[in-house]
């Protein structure tokens, strides 16, 4: 008799971790890198705040998120990055076919907002995401073809731009995320974090409605045109 992987009831436990449509809609709403409420996240689940604490309960449990008690409220967030990426890795491999079609008019200009540009926990994705990706990679800052990696001129680009790339921890600086709209990779790691957090510190990017979705604005534009040759109408 073969022995059973001993990986084995660690993964059946995650994969139940995640096998449930509430759960999932907290971890999806988390992939905006901010901490929510236990009622925000009620709320945007469409369930009981007591259904939602015992869900959160699990999640906390099982590694997936942390929490902090802030007086009455109860804030949670996605554990670190490597859950982000599991989850949109997760959600990448949804058919658009499977997809929810959606409710209203609404609903469906929330999802092409998302689709145009959001945050995928602390780096830009959708259209937008790609876009930079791909001017980066014409432009040989970044390199794709051996695995996602900055080339050295890519390293300066970053410190010229005045954009600091930590790379003390064991993150890597430059790490494929795939898409789960475009279906191709977008730059995560510390550069795309790094890349995120100046975006919005510079007001290139701002945020819309309460969900992920971001916009470039007039300055991202031209700084994107200047700094990497980006069409503003590829962004809009």
């Amino acid at each position: 008799m073969t022995p059973r992987d001993p990986q084995a009831p660690g993964l059946a436990r995650l994969a139940a971790l995640i096998a449930d449509e509430t759960r999932a809609s907290c971890l999806l709403a988390l992939l905006d890198g901010r901490a929510w409420t236990a009622g925000e996240l009620a709320r945007h689940a469409g369930v009981a705040a007591s259904t939602l604490s015992e869900h959160l309960g699990r999640l906390v449990a099982g590694g997936l998120l942390t929490e902090e008690r802030q007086g009455r409220h109860r804030y949670v967030r996605l554990a670190d990055p490597r859950v982000a990426h599991l989850v949109e890795d997760l959600a990448s491999q949804v058919a658009p076919e499977q997809a929810r079609r959606p409710s209203g008019l609404r609903e469906s200009s929330a999802g092409s907002a998302m689709a145009r540009g959001r945050t995928c926990y602390d780096h830009l994705a959708g259209r937008l995401g790609i876009t930079i990706t791909d001017a980066l990679t014409e432009r040989r800052l970044l390199r794709q073809d051996t695995g996602f990696a900055l080339t050295d001129a890519g390293l300066e680009w970053f410190a010229t731009t005045g954009i600091p790339l930590d790379r003390k921890g064991r993150r890597p600086v430059a790490r494929a995320c795939l898409d789960w709209t475009e279906r191709r990779p977008h730059l995560a790691g510390v550069a795309g974090a790094a890349l995120c957090r100046h975006a919005f510190d510079e007001g290139w990017c701002v945020r819309i409605g309460t969900e992920r979705a971001v916009k470039v604005t007039a300055a991202g534009e031209q700084a994107l045109s200047e700094l990497l040759g980006v069409d503003g109408a590829a962004l809009r």
